[in-house]
């Protein structure tokens, strides 16, 4: 996985917003407290500005460099294959990772094993609709070549989260200097176009299955019923006779 684009993008002027807007997003979708588990897949080294490590025990950062804030736990492994007890993680944040990842669907069904029911999942990815995000990449023929460019579109990744059983709760998008949030669902698509890359906040959803118990037949009285029609006009006949 090669992300030399995503923190040379960073480094641009615009790149610099982009980083700051996409803190203030991961910062509002944080609502997990102290005691509960964290992961990060991916190391970005600005942790710092959407969450406090150190008052985190357990937010642990998943990088193949060990990128990522001082204060947290860091680990070295593969994220289509996770070292971690399933059901384990109350969040977790994936920064412009499934970009890089040539498993990036194993990735996701590895993000849904370790997470508990109702654990919350941010994702960050480029906006494939981005003229600057495009052009960025082809001016420089460096990152051409480690890298060949597999943005997501907001549809394969709504595909998966509910493939995977996620409610999508909102989206994000963001722009030049400032970024929407949307409650449910995608923003309509003219927001889209102008956007350098969008947010995703889910929350695992675990269904039960309820057996049916079997039905008892109905009693058919049609046939007794039509037993005291036939006898009737015997009784009256009795009666007036």
């Amino acid at each position: 996985m090669k992300r030399t684009f995503l923190f040379s993008l960073y480094q641009t002027p615009r790149g610099k917003l982009l980083q700051a807007m996409e803190a203030k997003y991961i910062k509002r979708c944080l609502t997990v407290s102290c005691k509960q588990k964290q992961l990060q897949i991916g190391g970005l080294g600005w942790e710092d500005e959407f969450v406090d490590c150190s008052l985190y025990r357990n937010y642990l950062i998943l990088d193949g460099k060990a990128l990522g804030h001082a204060a947290a736990l860091k680990v070295s492994a593969k994220s289509y294959s996770l070292p971690i007890q399933s059901e384990s993680m109350d969040l977790v944040i994936i920064p412009h990772m499934l970009e890089f990842d040539a498993f990036r669907f194993r990735t996701m069904r590895e993000v849904h094993r370790v997470l508990k029911p109702g654990g919350e999942l941010v994702v960050l990815n480029f906006n494939p609709l981005s003229l600057y995000v495009w052009l960025q990449f082809f001016l420089d023929k460096k990152f051409r070549d480690p890298w060949r460019s597999h943005f997501i579109s907001r549809g394969r990744t709504s595909d998966w989260l509910k493939l995977l059983n996620f409610e999508l709760m909102n989206t994000a998008e963001f722009g030049l200097d400032t970024f929407t949030i949307t409650i449910g669902r995608f923003s309509p698509i003219s927001k889209r176009m102008f956007s350098m890359a969008y947010g995703v906040k889910a929350v695992k959803r675990q269904y039960s299955l309820i057996p049916l118990e079997s039905v008892a037949a109905p009693v058919n009285r049609l046939s007794a019923a039509g037993i005291v029609a036939k006898a009737e006009p015997q009784v009256f006949r009795d009666f007036y006779e």
